[in-house]
């Protein structure tokens, strides 16, 4: 059958054939984490496409792509979070995005929202838009994709193929014990605030290239892994559940996203701005007042952001280690209604909005 003029065809050549093993296997939610510059090393190196997946078929998968519907099998006493996200050409990426890069931040974003629920990923259906069939195309897009798959051990099971603009959206699925979810609602106040990872990278990145700022060579380079390359805290995650009183991703800037959890809490909160994270490269490239307006409302960051009583932030030092990811804390969740910014004890007047599709 003629791919250029079938998207059967297109999806058993650059889709099925990926997840045509049929092998069985299980992991850990702890084998999911990792530092953010090791798995970005992984992701970002170069290789040719291959039509076998590393990953073996999940056992939880009965009915996978090839039929009109997927079939899977969650464990007993179990819930499946579920998450949608779409990226748009001229909207969320360029033709500056390399186009491996794109298939897995598509993957990224989407683990990113399960892993501020505490889910297990596991299993995904992937929908593209097409202008055109773009063999050259597809293989870079579906290389990057499988190996953010097979990192995470997901399983793509689904999804659809048609023509118009491009346009790419993925739902993700995850398992995780009944009861044991993470949710934006349940931080109380004395509360410590918590991040993974740095923060600002990525938008820092983005408005190099658009000319906005002048970078090193060398603060580019790092700052731009951090943009194309983004870690979904999926292990850290996990081992928030029975830990954190509410958790959300970073998607949009500390700022907005953090403004969720107090919405949704009924409860109001301080930031210490001279606590927020950095990057060696975004230390090195920004002052300190334009450095937060990057941290706070810059977005692209999908970090975790999380309240842990304070009797706990010992275990919390634990479990970061083990899940090989850095943590700070940068403000207390306090029982007057707001967001109040702090600089070493002095209030600071900042008005600061995060990204929004329609502002």
């Amino acid at each position: 059958m003629d791919i250029q003029r079938s998207e059967f065809a297109l999806i058993a050549k650059y889709f099925q054939a990926r997840t045509a093993q049929n092998q069985t296997s299980s992991f850990s939610a702890t084998k999911s984490a990792t530092n953010s510059a090791s798995t970005q090393q992984q992701f970002s190196s170069s290789s040719s496409l291959s039509l076998n997946s590393e990953n073996k078929s999940r056992r939880d998968v009965a009915v996978s792509i090839g039929d009109d519907a997927a079939v899977v099998i969650p464990p007993a006493d179990c819930g499946i979070a579920v998450t949608t996200d779409t990226m748009v050409a001229g909207v969320h990426f360029d033709d500056r995005v390399p186009v491996a890069a794109l298939g897995h931040k598509l993957v990224a974003v989407n683990l990113s929202d399960l892993a501020a629920m505490g889910a297990e990923p596991a299993w995904l259906s992937l929908s593209c838009t097409l202008p055109k069939i773009n063999e050259e195309w597809l293989a870079e897009f579906s290389s990057g994709f499988f190996k953010a798959v097979d990192y995470y051990r997901c399983a793509l099971i689904g999804g659809d193929v048609t023509k118009g603009p491009l346009s790419l959206t993925l739902t993700a699925q995850g398992i995780v014990p009944k009861e044991r979810y993470l949710t934006r609602k349940g931080a109380q106040p004395g509360d410590r605030i918590y991040v993974s990872g740095t923060l600002g990278d990525a938008a820092l990145a983005l408005a190099a290239q658009q000319q906005r700022v002048q970078l090193s060579d060398a603060a580019f380079s790092a700052l731009e892994k951090r943009l194309f390359y983004p870690t979904p805290r999926v292990g850290l995650g996990q081992l928030l559940r029975n830990l954190a009183t509410s958790a959300i991703d970073l998607s949009d800037g500390l700022a907005g996203d953090l403004s969720h959890i107090l919405q949704a809490s009924g409860v109001g909160a301080h930031i210490e701005l001279h606590r927020l994270p950095r990057s060696k490269a975004f230390a090195e490239s920004v002052n300190s007042a334009d450095g937060w307006v990057y941290q706070l409302a810059g977005g692209d960051d999908y970090e975790l952001c999380f309240t842990v009583p304070a009797s706990r932030c010992g275990m919390l030092e634990t479990i970061a280690v083990q899940a090989g990811v850095s943590v700070t804390q940068v403000g207390i969740i306090e029982g007057n209604k707001g967001l109040r910014y702090f600089n070493k004890n002095e209030r600071c007047d900042l008005q600061l909005e995060s990204f929004s599709h329609f502002a």
